[in-house]
């Protein structure tokens, strides 16, 4: 496919931003129905967050053509061919993995109104409702403004300078994959959904990922590139479960234990590879040492904020002081990574753990130094839940650049999970 060309055509009406309900992350839709199952009836609030503000979003992008995308999202259903290979298709070696409930409501699914509304040079963009529909507007949100970004800077481009934009990027691409391609043993995932500079993009970055790393390239994190390249869907769990299950909490008691609660039910539904523990919603070090016995048992663990070796070593030391072989256990990496990075914690942790990487905004969305002024650079753009049943969310995060919530709330946080002092690192994705 020749995406500069097709971008230079400017035909918007054949491609939509988001194709479908299952353009969206597979862990999405797992945790859809853990919630559906389990908090079918909690109300939920998701607002869009810009941590580069920076970047003006409101002066950027058109607001009546940001509502035309958004609307699209709210026509699209599960087609026949969507449905057949939900219901049918092997996940993680499980048939079946969605049971035939949640098909059934998820086939009737619409997604629910958005609120939008300029503010200054960002615009407010927030989803409320039934926790299970609200969630899944967080990364078709998030893809529509990235990629509605990216059309801004490019539609002023002429036809060969787009030529030369894609293949630049391409080159840029293909040189990453090729030092990742000298790294025997590694395994890696596309994880760049929800940042990523384009749908077409996407699955270019995904093809070529898949041709030139062979079985190193073990999936995407994308059910609809899954579905269509007869790849695997990759995914756990998020931050959203934690968080919304600790805003429900009664007292600090409760508050205390959500995070766990949060596993249980996860393991009422879930074995092996998906029984991978995300710990630093509320501090990585406060929630291993706290965690049951039963959680040591798990598959692994995924680290995606502060310094990632240092989140490794304190994994393999708990597994250790759990009685746990660490040489058993799965680590991935998910967090800003970029090809060197993923080189030299692979060369750090293996032989020591299973090591993985979900290789997420700068696969999906690296065109630095390609365009003028580097206005297409990637940016910090996230879609939060804020509040469940009236109560305020907070995360906290091993990095404090990425906590979020009311400044009382953390506080409280931070007294209940007893989070100490924490090394601030720049949050560039």
């Amino acid at each position: 496919m020749d995406i500069a060309t097709r971008v230079w055509n400017h035909k918007w009406k054949i491609d939509p931003i988001v194709r479908s309900l299952i353009d969206t992350d597979f862990y999405k839709l797992l945790m859809c129905q853990s919630v559906f199952r389990n908090k079918p009836d909690t109300n939920v609030t998701f607002s869009l967050i810009n941590r580069s503000s920076h970047v003006p979003l409101a002066k950027l992008i058109d607001e009546g053509e940001l509502r035309e995308q958004l609307d699209h999202v709210r026509s699209l259903s599960l087609t026949r061919g969507e449905s057949t290979w939900l219901r049918g298709n092997t996940f993680y070696g499980k048939r079946q993995m969605f049971r035939p409930d949640f098909m059934a409501w998820f086939e009737n699914l619409r997604l629910p109104a958005y609120h939008l509304e300029r503010v200054g040079d960002q615009y407010e963009l927030t989803f409320e409702g039934k926790w299970p529909e609200v969630m899944l507007w967080e990364i078709p949100a998030l893809a529509i403004l990235m990629e509605m970004r990216g059309r801004a800077v490019l539609h002023d481009m002429g036809r060969f300078e787009l030529q030369v934009l894609y293949a630049r990027a391409m080159t840029q691409l293909w040189e990453k994959v090729e030092k990742l391609r000298n790294t025997p043993g590694l395994r890696i995932a596309d994880f760049g959904t929800r940042r990523r500079h384009s749908f077409l993009w996407q699955d270019w970055c995904v093809q070529a990922m898949l041709e030139r790393l062979g079985p190193s390239f073990v999936g995407t994190s994308n059910c609809l590139i899954a579905k269509n390249r007869d790849l695997e869907a990759i995914g756990t769990n998020a931050h959203e479960l934690p968080m919304v299950y600790a805003a429900l909490a009664q007292n600090d008691a409760e508050l205390a234990q959500a995070p766990y609660t949060v596993l249980e039910d996860w393991q009422e539904e879930h074995s092996g590879n998906l029984r991978i523990i995300l710990p630093d919603t509320y501090g990585t070090e406060g929630f291993l040492q706290r965690a049951p016995d039963w959680l040591a048992g798990w598959t692994g663990i995924r680290i995606d904020s502060g310094d990632p070796a240092t989140a490794a070593e304190v994994a393999i030391q708990w597994w250790k002081d759990r009685g746990e072989d660490p040489t058993r256990k799965l680590v991935i990496f998910s967090d800003g990574l970029d090809e060197n990075k993923i080189i030299e914690l692979y060369e750090q942790f293996k032989g020591r753990v299973r090591v993985s990487f979900g290789w997420g905004t700068l696969l999906t969305n690296d065109f630095r130094g390609l365009a003028p002024n580097d206005s297409l650079a990637p940016f910090s753009l996230v879609c939060k839940a804020i509040s469940a049943n009236g109560r305020p969310t907070v995360k906290l995060s091993d990095n404090p650049k990425k906590a979020m919530g009311p400044a009382e709330e953390i506080a409280r946080y931070k007294r209940v999970f007893d989070v100490g002092q924490q090394d601030a690192m720049d949050v560039i994705v």
